[in-house]
């Protein structure tokens, strides 16, 4: 596709479809305060400061009718979100009147902005690397507040500066090899590599090992509750949730199919997963809500195997127990059996549920601490194992092949701030935001 000029004036509705209170436009570019002046009935916007708002008219430019009354917001390159002038009309909420407020900055020459063509002005103005626009797309798209916080210390630039402390150490070795090779005559020393290294490797590592946490932060979990018929599925369910999504009777067998709930534990978004129970049948229709169970849970996050504490312990079905929390239910009820490995849990007392929660939270996120940087892109964590694998080639080489394979970990990693990369890889991190962002 190629991207698109940086001098055309380009608007957009940056507020989300339908009514509401307020409703923004937002206009860049070269020449773009001089454009909604043309339309603007008040204090001129091209004699405002930057930074500053100011009331006035919003009128067609052609039959000067009145199109609403507005605050009209400047900003001045190189200061503004684009590096370039800009400025946001703010109205009122109305879809009409923000489409025909648009519309009359199309009459005038700007143009529809892109998706994302706001932050890609950004981006290659320099006022946010690569890494920080992609946590602007996270941070719109945050549906929890886990996902938030993450995708907020992404944009205020914590993973770009711990990429560029990591490529400043290789650059150093890099440029000590180099003199190594190219001035043996005047007795450089050879360079420590491995003393280098496995620093740099522990900090990748570190980084991969919380991207299973960042995805789920961002993406969100799918927890699939397994168990016998009447084992308590859809009473925990219930109770999870706080209210009643799921049929409870008696009678075993209930749920033929699976049912599915949204509900958010610490912060994280989760999927909870009421599936059939699970048993020997000769019934095609229950049969097929077993299999379907059990298939539900090895593509799960994370499984919760509950067994009714007050009935003899059923046979557990096959599952990914390596990703599986035991769980006892009817605990408020006289035991048949008991066991270390299983967390009893009572639906109707509330026993249990606290500790439950957190030991879901303990198995989705526990290998990344809370208050740290996870890695949550996908395309971050491709280019980070791709470093990682050249750097672990580095180790093994001679320092002549070393240097080769210290400049591929380079230039992995300087995708990630968007340093020598593609229009293609610029064009598919920014198809995905939403027009006006």
């Amino acid at each position: 596709m190629g991207l698109p000029s940086l001098n055309d004036v380009i608007a957009a509705i940056a507020t989300p479809p339908g009514k509401g209170a307020v409703g923004i436009v937002r206009v860049s570019g070269n020449g773009a305060l001089e454009l909604v002046s043309r339309l603007w009935q008040g204090k001129n916007p091209c004699r405002l400061a930057g930074g500053r708002f100011t009331y006035g008219i919003i009128c067609d430019p052609n039959t000067l009718e009145v199109l609403d009354e507005a605050l009209l917001l400047v900003f001045r390159k190189p200061h503004s979100y684009t590096g370039q002038d800009s400025a946001e009309l703010h109205t009122h909420g109305s879809p009409a009147v923000l489409r025909r407020v648009l519309q009359a900055l199309f009459e005038l020459g700007a143009r529809p902005a892109q998706p994302g063509e706001f932050t890609l002005r950004a981006y290659l103005n320099g006022k946010m690397d690569l890494a920080q626009a992609e946590a602007v797309l996270s941070l719109v798209e945050a549906e929890s507040d886990a996902a938030r916080r993450q995708a907020l210390r992404g944009l205020c630039a914590g993973l770009s500066q711990k990429i560029t402390h990591l490529c400043e150490q290789l650059f150093d070795l890099l440029a000590h090899i180099q003199a190594w090779l190219d001035y043996p005559e005047e007795g450089v020393e050879p360079a420590q590599i491995q003393e280098t290294l496995e620093p740099v490797l522990q900090e990748i590592g570190h980084l991969l090992a919380t991207a299973p946490a960042g995805r789920i932060a961002q993406k969100g979990a799918r927890i699939a509750l397994v168990g016998a018929p009447n084992a308590g599925k859809s009473s925990l369910l219930n109770a999870l949730l706080g209210y009643e999504r799921a049929i409870v009777t008696p009678i075993p067998g209930t749920t033929r199919d699976y049912l599915e709930a949204p509900l958010e534990i610490a912060g994280v978004p989760i999927v909870a997963i009421d599936t059939a129970g699970v048993r020997e049948t000769h019934d095609p229709i229950e049969k097929s809500g077993v299999e379907r169970a059990l298939q539900i849970a090895q593509e799960a996050d994370l499984v919760l195997y509950l067994a009714d504490q007050s009935q003899p312990h059923p046979t557990p079905p096959p599952l990914p127990w390596e990703r599986t929390l035991k769980v006892a239910t009817k605990a408020d009820l006289a035991p048949a059996w008991t066991a270390d490995s299983y967390l009893r849990v009572s639906s109707q007392t509330g026993l249990g549920l606290h500790e439950l929660r957190q030991q879901i939270h303990q198995r989705l996120l526990g290998q990344a601490p809370e208050g740290e940087l996870w890695v949550s892109n996908e395309r971050h964590v491709e280019a980070l194992r791709r470093a990682q694998t050249h750097l672990h080639e580095a180790l093994q080489a001679p320092q002549d092949l070393a240097a080769l394979s210290i400049e591929m970990a380079l230039d992995a990693l300087a995708e990630i701030l968007g340093k020598d990369v593609s229009e293609e890889v610029i064009d598919r991190v920014f198809r995905n935001f939403c027009v006006g962002k």
